[in-house]
């Protein structure tokens, strides 16, 4: 996943509206899009469901029906951990200002939410019914759409520091500076590719290199072993 954006704003600003449509738009133009939604409620809303009642008891509780399945944690993840697991090519990412891992558009009801809402060098712009002085405003969903393929991009949250800087927000704020690119995320050139289901699995460098010593050090022992890349299939 390359591009993605979070959309950003209280409650009732309007922003799950705004991602729904945005979402739509982009299926239109023919790209799979994919979403997480960030709340700080305590909870998911899934009241009165055999979902929840399993999860007083559970940890993890699974959920499969006809045309869709579901996985619910009894805990916190890290937004790390639900980036990793989404499928598509384009992320909306609705609440989750703790968490820097895109471009922010902002939602506003009042012109002095932005400094609450915003990160420094990290804003796309605004949409909706309200602007905000300095900042561009995102006019339609067309536009927007439009904005998060040219401009968007996707970190994969694990502030890991192996592209040099403290974190990912840190990354986050230069690309949008125009100081450097994705491809400057060390997680784009591990030596080492893992997909589970078809799905790649984020590696920072340092995990990359313990896999990759340990791979190694095992079938160095088996018979014919000799230099070159190593492919191992597991199904």
């Amino acid at each position: 996943m390359k591009q993605g954006v979070q959309i950003l704003g209280f409650k009732k600003s309007g922003k799950t509206t705004a991602c729904q449509a945005l979402l739509a738009h982009l299926q239109g133009l023919g790209h799979a899009p994919c979403a997480l939604k960030c709340t700080h409620n305590p909870g998911i809303d899934k009241e009165d469901t055999d979902t929840d009642r399993f999860l007083v008891h559970c940890r993890t509780v699974g959920a499969i029906a006809g045309q869709e399945s579901a996985l619910f944690w009894n805990d916190p993840r890290k937004v790390s951990d639900l980036l990793a697991m989404l499928d598509g090519d384009v992320l909306v990412m609705e609440g989750g200002r703790e968490h820097v891992v895109a471009p922010r558009v902002l939602m506003l009801r009042d012109p002095a939410e932005v400094e609450q809402l915003s990160a420094p060098g990290l804003v796309l712009g605004t949409f909706g019914d309200v602007r905000a002085p300095g900042l561009p405003h995102i006019e339609s969903v067309e536009a927007l759409a439009a904005l998060v393929l040219e401009k968007g991009f996707v970190l994969p949250g694990l502030d890991c520091g192996a592209c040099g800087r403290d974190d990912c927000a840190a990354l986050a704020g230069d690309i949008m500076a125009g100081r450097a690119t994705i491809e400057d995320c060390a997680t784009r050139h591990v030596s080492i590719a893992i997909t589970v289901g078809g799905r790649p699995l984020t590696l920072n460098p340092f995990v990359e290199r313990i896999l990759a010593a340990g791979i190694r050090g095992l079938v160095s022992e088996l018979k014919g072993f000799g230099p070159g890349p190593i492919d191992v299939h597991i199904d």
